[in-house]
């Protein structure tokens, strides 16, 4: 047996051995106490009436000395027994005190579906071949719907024309999808036309006509999920929860499974969601554990009454006493130790949530000592959960820490206070070196030198990220936050401010590079008012998650560019529009407003001048398009997202009209810097084209994946090899996908290409809003351009025939050629088709969506020729041209059969097996169960 094996009957026979003993300990003193109370008396008796026989009748003598010896006998044997017995009365008592109190195993309660199903206990190793048994209700008739609740909608969000995305999101959020009746109620309460209602709720990929299960499962579509295996996690889902082909939701109506574009948490692709629940690093074979485990704790959940999965956010209020603890949480003054641990969305997605309260209750048991700060996240996504502490002004960071981590992580910076503390904590530390073998592991192993992280690092708009609490104005302000508004505010005219942005050389982020000041010149220029100012949050590209990311950890940040910006253009209004798909950034983003407002950096007369600002949020929903800020202006105005022709340009006239300036997250929030350090120091960075930094989000085939911010001019090879640590498992660089959908490919023998606009422009690519997605060996660059291609054209707006058609045919000749079909006219129809949609197209999105395709072509058409005239995949990825075979290093484990979800592996141990390639389903999972790399695809 294992020694897992011999800890697990150890623990569970401990303590009722020791029961046992004890019971034996104390019935056998009660018996040798009960003989000596009622029998030896009496024996006493005897021995003083035969001394008085003996001295007149010797032959007394001779009984008298036998009873003596066996009477002191007895109580030698008697003494030993009440020193013995009493010793191990206590030691089983407190061995079965220790058991109970801590090392009894603690055994789940037998727990019913809600619905009557019967579930399976998850298998070791992977799901079960058979579907997740589910319970299907018997038919019911449908209930007429509570339209209360739509009243109270509209007195919250309004009831105008701008107020229809809103109104729709929240009836979607209280009633699971748009039931028509809530609609009709809409249009009979409001100006809101039916067809202006129904318009939209058609348009936006996040409203739902239908009812959805009771759980909503998104799997991430984003670039680096799908490299890593997303689409077998989701063919895997469907099969575990018996999903029909053409229907999204189980048989019992329990789960939905929905697709996203980018979840945006790249560095830990596979991503997927169950509910507000992010899990990571999920793999086809895991997908149907981690499904049994939701079950699971739902269940317990339904069975305790508490339906509502809470899940904790960054920057929350800590209370002065910890009650779960009965520990005061002391200020940062006040205890020498401050233990960072980044919440953002990625660090949640690792299981950040559960290493905080389990470093909260280690710190409450040891007294205080410390003070626990969250932060957001510090861009070293690939080491998530981060924890840091800082002890007397050095630091120490470590990574990847789970719950268990946490007691040697404490204990190595904070003592216990007080000699009880003392006593219990080292009992603690000997039990759990008697007990846990991962007691002995020094703590070193989850040590982080981040050093080569971020030593070709330089943060201007990542400054602050990891460093303040998101939430916190003061700490904001004591890292010469809102410092820069002042000046503008006191020091500075708006054309002054102007002309600062001019002088750093500052271009917009968001993926053209066109010059910042001459935009805000052009809008200050212009006739109207108001005049508005939008940050463009609307990160859509799939693989990049750099505005989420600053959102989360840094929205004073935002806000202070917004109102630098405002000031300058002469705006009085102003919206953040962000993804819906980034609850935890539109969160922070409301809560820095409210704060900001105050605290008089928003709203009338902001710090006593005559410039007053106000800001709003609106949630996108769901379209890729908007991020064309054309687009996002008929969204905010609660229209169809579809772009419109220019000029006139928003400048001129966008948002209702007026004159309008748009500029994305990482624009903005470059502003502070600039202003606060001097327009020379922003030039001085980077190239003399593009001046500055330039954030990225490293995803893809590296090893160190992440938010990276490098000056500009840095190359791709240094991004890759010195900061992404290079290619995993010593696979071969392949390409970088650079700009998402709208970039392109750009291979390795280019990867001395430097960041700058116009470089990356010359390869094909784009600079995009900053995803880089770095590809190895085993990616097809033909699959890549289908991907990219079924994403733009899923996303098309169809108001322009060349976009909505040409793309159509484009992606039907690459399933063609992915799948075996294809013929060397394909290629040719493929650039014409190409050249078509980029001339023929209004908006960005049609204008570079040929772009993945053309830059694949022109690196890598000696793939599409292999697929087409050999029918062959050269990196095995294609299902239709690749078969699997079974290796003579088979040592016949049979793990890969108990993984295979067809059938398609007979189980025969100890035996070569064999894939019946009739049955195989091209999923990967019998190739990530062997151990033995015992399975060839090729």
């Amino acid at each position: 047996m294992t020694l897992e094996r011999w800890r697990s009957i150890v623990r569970s026979w401990m303590g009722p051995v020791a029961a046992g003993l004890a019971v034996i300990a104390a019935l056998s003193l009660l018996s040798f106490y009960i003989h000596a109370r009622l029998v030896t008396p009496g024996e006493k008796a005897l021995v003083d009436s035969l001394k008085l026989q003996a001295k007149t009748d010797a032959g007394v003598q001779k009984v008298l000395q036998p009873e003596l010896d066996r009477q002191h006998q007895e109580l030698v044997v008697r003494r030993n027994a009440y020193r013995w017995g009493g010793l191990l009365l206590l030691l089983s008592m407190g061995v079965f005190f220790a058991w109970f109190k801590w090392l009894r195993p603690r055994q789940a309660h037998t727990r019913a579906s809600p619905r009557g199903a019967s579930l399976p206990p998850p298998s070791v190793l992977a799901p079960v071949a058979a579907p997740l048994p589910v319970a299907v209700p018997a038919a019911a008739p449908a209930e007429p719907i509570d339209l209360g609740p739509v009243d109270d909608i509209l007195e919250s969000e309004g009831r105008g024309r701008e107020s229809v995305i809103p109104i729709l999101q929240a009836i979607q959020a209280r009633y699971r999808f748009l039931p028509q009746a809530a609609l009709r109620r809409v249009s009979d309460r409001t100006s809101i036309t039916p067809a202006d209602v129904a318009g939209v709720a058609s348009f936006y990929g996040q409203f739902r006509q239908m009812p959805t299960g009771e759980h909503l499962i998104r799997v991430c579509e984003g670039t680096a999920c799908h490299v890593a295996g997303a689409d077998e996690v989701r063919t895997e889902l469907r099969r575990c929860l018996g999903i029909a082909q053409g229907s999204d939701t189980d048989p019992s109506g329990r789960f939905t499974i929905d697709r996203v574009a980018c979840i945006g948490s790249c560095s830990l692709a596979p991503v997927m969601t169950i509910d507000d629940e992010i899990y990571g690093h999920v793999s086809a074979l895991s997908s149907g554990r981690l499904l049994h485990q939701f079950i699971d704790t739902d269940v317990s959940k339904t069975i305790d009454g508490h339906r509502k999965r809470a899940r904790p956010g960054i920057g929350r209020e800590q209370s002065p006493v910890d009650e779960a603890h009965g520990s005061v949480r002391t200020s940062p003054s006040a205890t020498p130790v401050e233990i960072r641990i980044g919440l953002g969305s990625c660090g949640l997605a690792s299981g950040a949530a559960q290493v905080l309260a389990a470093l909260e209750g280690e710190v409450a048991s040891l007294g205080g000592g410390a003070t626990i700060k969250t932060v957001g996240c510090a861009g070293l996504c690939h080491s998530e959960p981060l924890v840091e502490v800082i002890e007397h002004g050095r630091r120490a960071l470590y990574g990847k820490v789970q719950p268990g981590d946490v007691r040697k992580l404490v204990r190595r910076h904070v003592k216990p206070r007080g000699v009880v503390r003392t006593v219990r904590e080292a009992i603690k530390d000997m039990r759990a070196r008697v007990l846990d073998d991962r007691a002995w592991t020094p703590l070193t192993a989850r040590e982080v030198d981040a050093a080569l992280y971020v030593s070709k690092q330089l943060r201007v708009v990542l400054e602050n990220c990891g460093e303040i609490d998101p939430l916190s104005l003061d700490d904001y302000r004591r890292r010469e936050g809102m410092r820069a508004l002042e000046a503008c505010l006191t020091r500075l005219t708006p054309a002054e401010v102007i002309e600062q942005v001019r002088a750093a050389g500052l271009r917009g982020r968001g993926g053209a590079g066109f010059p910042t000041a001459l935009k805000w010149e052009l809008t200050s220029n212009a006739s109207g008012s108001p005049k508005y100012v939008i940050c463009n949050g609307d990160e859509g590209d799939p693989g990049a998650f750099m505005d989420r990311a600053v959102l989360e950890a840094d929205p004073f940040r935002v806000i202070e560019g917004l109102a630098i910006a405002a000031y300058a253009v002469g705006a009085s209004e102003g919206f953040v529009y962000v993804r819906r798909e980034y609850p935890l950034a539109v969160r922070h983003v409301r809560d820095a407003i409210a704060t900001a407002e105050e605290h008089g950096f928003l709203g009338e007369r902001i710090l006593g001048s005559p410039f007053g600002f106000t800001l709003r949020v609106r949630e996108g929903a769901g379209a890729f398009v908007c991020g064309e800020e054309t687009a996002l202006i008929q969204s905010i105005e609660g229209k169809r997202g579809t772009p419109r022709p220019r000029p006139p340009y928003p400048a001129q006239s966008g948002l209702w009209g007026k004159p309008t300036l748009i500029n994305n997250v990482e624009t903005l929030a470059c502003l502070p810097w600039i202003l606060r350090k001097g327009p020379a120091a922003f030039a001085a960075l980077g190239t003399e084209r593009s001046p500055g930094t330039k954030v990225f989000s490293l995803a893809g085939k590296v090893n160190r994946g992440g938010l990276i911010e490098v000056p500009m001019g840095i190359t791709i090879r240094e991004i890759v090899e010195d900061i992404g640590g290079g290619i995993k498992d010593g696979r071969t660089f392949k390409a970088v996908l650079a700009g998402g959908p709208s970039g392109g490919c750009i291979p390795a023998h280019l990867a001395d290409t430097r960041i700058d606009y116009e470089e990356l422009a010359h390869t094909g690519a784009i600079m995009g809003s900053g995803g880089l997605v770095v590809l190895d060996d085993r990616d097809c660059a033909v699959e890549i351009a289908r991907y990219f291609l079924h994403f733009t054209q899923e996303e098309s707006c169809g108001k322009c025939t060349f976009c909505r058609v040409g793309t159509k045919r484009m992606l039907e000749i690459l399933d063609r050629i992915c799948g075996g079909t294809g013929t060397d006219g394909d290629l040719q129809t493929l650039d014409e088709l190409s050249i078509g949609v980029k001339r023929g197209s209004l908006c960005g999105l049609g204008q570079t969506a040929p772009n993945p395709v053309l830059t694949t072509l022109m690196y890598f058409r000696e793939e599409y020729e292999a697929h087409i005239r050999e029918r062959r995949c050269p990196a095995a990825v294609c299902k239709a041209l690749i078969h699997y075979r079974v290796l003579d290093s088979c040592t016949g484990c049979t793990l890969c059969a108990q993984a295979c979800p067809a059938g398609a592996i007979d189980a025969r141990p100890y035996v070569r097996h064999e894939v019946a390639d009739d049955l195989c389903t091209r999923c990967g999972m019998c190739v990530s169960a062997c151990p033995e790399d015992a399975i060839e695809v090729a």
